[in-house]
């Protein structure tokens, strides 16, 4: 265990951050009279501030990345010894970590076949919509270039992720976005756009073939969908749904791009979230956990069918995929990978997740039980959240304040928990939590205890 910091050095550290640093997702008016809060060190499922608190972490780092949990000397000294050896050549050579990764990876993903590294998981899905526009260019004269996305779902910061993100909040300020992506409605059983009906699922689906239609099937090139929404508030699709989203693409001859940075690698109990469902991906991405953040990597994985598209004819200069990813190039991220994937195997943590993940949602309608502003528990895995209304006959959602104050209240008790973080005008309403696969009953327990605790002074 490493020393605490000594009052001088926090003290300088706190100067420092709030002199220069511009942090993510804040508004930093607070931090001109408040100590911005550091974080030092991190051991399994724990972190350590600079002051020394201890705190659980339940979101994997904030944003659904730690996989495997802090500390993993393993994997650091893994990059270490290929750092050494080699830290970096552009991906227009191959290395051997990137080369040994795509193996490993691709046994984990049947019916694919192709793996194109980055630096993120916006990065990832550029590159999968710039495959959508070229084959679009090369095979459609440009005429099949739309690409759908979910209201509700999240892939990325970049502006023209933004453009194929259907979260308002996300992207106000930033527009004007790039032009063809078409929003398609969600699938929230929960909030069912046609009442209570038993085939929910397959009626939300037939909404994105209403969509095709209205754009023209020729026009539209491929879709993106979360398999389970993250940040939109933990949406799990219903029955029939991913079913009929398949034979919808197939039909109209649409590539399906599944967004899995937030669930790939474990997050669900499987490899990847789409495999609960028994669908066919043309295009995967991923990114966060991939390494458990140990280092930056993304991939954007494709069917043969899809790379093949890119050398139908060498005699045309532009037929390739003329795209680079300056970082993808970096050895450290493949060669960390490849040890997440050891350890997830090793430890068996997917079976894990899938009896622990039981475990808190078994939890999470407890607390349904006993409080009445639960309007729904939803998640598969170690990927889970409650939604929070005011009337569960309404459904009426309850002002974002109230998440703010619960997950407020838990950090003070040394657990920190996620939330639906200003990315709608009325559904910042859900409590998320995405602890490492590592996680026990009892640190289930833990987190579930703290949430309770701060309802029982939030809920009045």
């Amino acid at each position: 265990m490493s020393r605490e910091l000594s009052p001088e050095e926090i003290s300088e550290v706190m100067t420092a951050d709030r002199t220069n640093v511009w942090h993510h997702l804040s508004q930093h008016k607070g931090l001109e009279t408040n100590d911005p809060q550091v974080i030092v060190r991190g051991e399994g499922m724990r972190v350590w501030d600079a002051n020394g608190k201890e705190h659980l972490d339940a979101v994997s780092g904030a944003v659904w990345t730690v996989n495997v949990g802090y500390g993993r000397e393993r994997i650091a000294k893994a990059v270490y010894d290929q750092l050494v050896k080699m830290n970096y050549f552009a991906q227009t050579a191959g290395n051997v970590p990137a080369a040994k990764y795509a193996q490993m990876l691709i046994e984990k993903m049947p019916g694919l076949s192709r793996v194109y590294y980055s630096n993120s998981g916006s990065e990832a899905n550029e590159k999968a919509y710039k495959i959508v526009r070229q084959i679009s260019h090369n095979k459609h004269g440009g005429k099949k270039h739309k690409i759908l996305y979910r209201e509700r779902d999240y892939h990325g910061t970049t502006i023209t992720a933004l453009s194929s993100t259907g979260q308002f909040e996300r992207k106000a300020q930033y527009g004007p976005f790039t032009p063809g992506f078409v929003e398609v409605p969600h699938c929230c059983e929960y909030r069912s756009q046609f009442g209570d009906v038993t085939d929910y699922g397959v009626r939300a689906a037939k909404e994105i073939e209403r969509v095709i239609l209205e754009e023209g099937p020729d026009t539209v090139g491929a879709i993106v969908l979360e398999p389970i929404t993250a940040g939109g508030g933990v949406i799990t699709p219903p029955e029939g749904y991913w079913e009929t989203v398949q034979e919808i693409c197939k039909k109209y001859e649409i590539l399906l791009h599944i967004d899995e940075v937030v669930c790939g690698l474990g997050r669900t109990g499987k490899w990847f979230g789409y495999q609960h469902y028994g669908v066919q991906p043309d295009m995967v991405t991923m990114a966060k956990g991939v390494a458990s953040g140990y280092a930056a990597i993304s991939c954007t994985v494709t069917t043969e069918e899809v790379f093949n598209a890119f050398k139908e004819d060498p005699s045309d200069r532009m037929s390739y995929f003329r795209d680079i990813s300056t970082f993808g190039g970096c050895t450290a991220g493949p060669v960390a990978a490849i040890e997440n994937m050891k350890i997830i195997e090793e430890e068996n943590l997917l079976e894990n997740v899938t009896v622990v993940g039981e475990y808190l949602l078994e939890r999470l309608n407890g607390l349904k039980d006993k409080y009445e502003i639960i309007g729904d528990v939803r998640g598969k895995g170690l990927f889970a959240g409650f939604e929070m209304v005011k009337d569960r006959v309404t459904k009426e959602p309850v002002d974002e304040s109230v998440a703010i104050a619960i997950a407020g209240d838990c950090m003070k008790q040394g657990v920190i928990i996620g939330r639906t973080n200003r990315s709608f005008e009325k559904y910042n309403n859900t409590i998320a939590l995405s602890p490492a696969l590592i996680a026990t009953k009892d640190d289930i327990d833990q987190i579930v205890d703290a949430i309770d605790s701060a309802m029982s002074r939030v809920i009045q």
